[in-house]
């Protein structure tokens, strides 16, 4: 029996794949610390659950394809805290972020065209991109220039007749990177200049740290008809099971496009819409309660790992993500270890190796993508056993040659 060649073209999520490893430490009574995902530990907020608690209707119907009416109207309030003019019709409502950026693929790219991608990046987009059959072309960012972004002469470069966009994320997971006013507008000239899109996924707008401001890409109107931003209410609102996310455009032929495609999956959850309404309502204190609570994390995480001998890192300037380089031969060896065979007083970590981060092969095979959504406790019980599990992996590593 023979599976699509499709399929094999695809990879198991990096983020996820070691799971099984981690149910059976867990099954032996071994706690795992949950570095590998983003998943936040923070509560959601009350009238979230609420409005979910609350909902009442004797038949859960199909909705509109574009989304819940009062949603869509709800959410311009939203984005004028940020000084933006988006109208209701701006807006098409998506199952996650995930869910736009594949709309976004189907539709600016036929069969077998290309988008132009910052490396490292959320390796999910890697299944987006297959199953729209585009192709991602990398240019490739560095941990020791602080994944700036490259130089607009390496997106240049990469630019063909295949080209349908350039997709980025800020702020920026996995790196943590913000990308300033700066990067954006030159990126911005260079879509303009090859007539193509600039796909911008915001979904950690809120989460900037040490006092740094968030710019939007919707903010730079003189290119909006060639600008889709995707975002999403999971991470913001710490509400990730109800995938409710948006995809965000001026251009009224990428909305008409997109609608097609949203269209065919005929709507999206109801009771989740109902829930994503609620959080609008949610106290600006809320937001930055949560961002004090990151940037202390970070801070944690960060200072914990320059502690650990051998291990780079930089200091991300948003998210709640950052890349850090072990001394290991493989990432994914280690973080099968400290899983299989590794516990320090019944307890061990979860990593998300970052071979797979990269479309360019060979990069990133020592890198990992950590996390700081656990509470400061946990992170700082984390590092103690990363320092311990490290120390035994080399010792490990070092018997078998």
């Amino acid at each position: 029996m023979h599976m699509s060649h499709r399929i094999s073209g695809f990879q198991c999520s990096p983020i996820r794949r070691l799971s099984p490893f981690a149910r059976v430490a867990e099954s032996k009574g071994i706690r795992v610390y949950h570095l590998n995902i983003g998943q936040p530990d923070i509560k959601t907020p009350p009238q979230v659950l609420d409005a979910i608690h609350a909902y009442n209707e004797q038949t859960i119907a199909y909705g509109a394809s574009e989304g819940l009416q009062e949603l869509r109207e709800g959410l311009p309030e939203y984005y004028k805290k940020y000084g933006l003019d988006v109208q209701p019709d701006d807006i098409l409502i998506t199952t996650g972020g995930s869910e736009a950026i594949q709309f976004a693929f189907m539709t600016l790219c036929d069969p077998y065209d290309e988008v132009i991608i910052p490396e490292p990046y959320y390796t999910n987009v890697a299944s987006f991109a297959n199953i729209a059959m585009v192709n991602l072309v990398p240019v490739t960012s560095k941990m020791e220039d602080g994944f700036v972004l490259p130089s607009i002469d390496e997106f240049e470069k990469k630019i063909t007749r295949k080209t349908g966009a350039i997709l980025l994320c800020s702020p920026n997971n996995p790196t943590g990177h913000v990308y300033t006013p700066r990067e954006l507008k030159q990126l911005l000239e260079l879509v303009k200049r090859h007539d193509i899109f600039l796909i911008v996924d915001e979904v950690y707008r809120e989460f900037c740290y040490d006092g740094k401001t968030f710019t939007s890409i919707l903010s730079f109107t003189d290119y909006a008809d060639r600008v889709i931003c995707v975002d999403s209410f999971s991470k913001r609102y710490s509400m990730c099971g109800s995938r409710r996310g948006a995809l965000v455009c001026k251009n009224p032929e990428v909305l008409a496009s997109a609608l097609k495609l949203a269209q065919a999956r005929l709507c999206p959850p109801d009771i989740e819409q109902e829930a994503a309404f609620a959080a609008l309502r949610t106290d600006d204190s809320y937001i930055d309660q949560v961002r004090a609570e990151y940037q202390n994390r970070r801070d944690i995480l960060v200072s914990g790992l320059r502690k650990i001998p051998g291990v780079k890192c930089n200091c991300p300037k948003g998210a709640f993500y950052l890349v850090a380089e072990l001394p290991v031969d493989d990432a994914e060896k280690f973080a099968t270890f400290m899983l299989r065979d590794f516990s320090l007083d019944g307890e061990t970590v979860m990593v998300a190796p970052c071979e797979d981060f990269y479309v360019t092969k060979g990069i990133g095979r020592k890198q990992v993508r950590l996390a700081y959504v656990i509470n400061p406790e946990a992170l700082r019980h984390a590092l103690r056993c990363l320092e311990a599990g490290l120390a035994a992996y080399r010792k490990q590593v070092m018997m078998e040659c």
